[in-house]
């Protein structure tokens, strides 16, 4: 059976391809909710808000999570056999990530075409790169189809 209810946020991944996002979304959305004690080990928590996070975490979890950890009952348990499972990918990709961040080149733009063109923040600058990246490669796409240059179609007569 599907889920009907609407998501707050992304369902966790079976493959944890989300889960540094994930983990980040039900925190704080628990502790919106008045339900981020039931996941940190040195804190009490009631039955009822422990059973109240135990809903809200099962039901953004992908359904093969949910049928893997159906015995689990405890938020705290739960959150624990996630961080085991998929914790390691803060090892794995937030160092590449940093990494690619740190290594961002800005091909053929200088700083100061970045000044002197307007831009006041870097997402605006971002932003119109992805447009003209997007521009060009449909202008590539024409040119591939029709080259420039290339005789004009036939006219029809009518």
């Amino acid at each position: 059976m599907s889920n009907l209810a609407k998501l707050e946020f992304a369902a966790l991944d079976i493959s944890g391809k989300n889960y540094l996002s994930w983990v980040l979304d039900a925190e704080i959305h628990l502790d919106a909710k008045g339900l981020g004690n039931t996941i940190l080990a040195d804190k009490e928590a009631s039955n009822q808000d422990k059973a109240k996070a135990m809903i809200f975490i099962r039901h953004h979890l992908h359904e093969g999570l949910k049928v893997e950890y159906l015995t689990v009952k405890d938020p705290l348990e739960l959150w624990k056999n996630l961080k085991e499972r998929f914790d390691h990918q803060k090892t794995v990709i937030l160092p590449k990530a940093r990494y690619d961040r740190m290594h961002l080149r800005l091909q053929d733009f200088k700083i100061q075409q970045y000044r002197e063109k307007g831009f006041k923040r870097y997402s605006e600058l971002i932003s119109c790169l992805l447009v003209a990246e997007q521009n060009n490669e449909l202008l590539m796409k024409n040119h591939g189809i029709r080259h420039t240059g290339s005789a004009p179609f036939p006219e029809v007569n009518g």
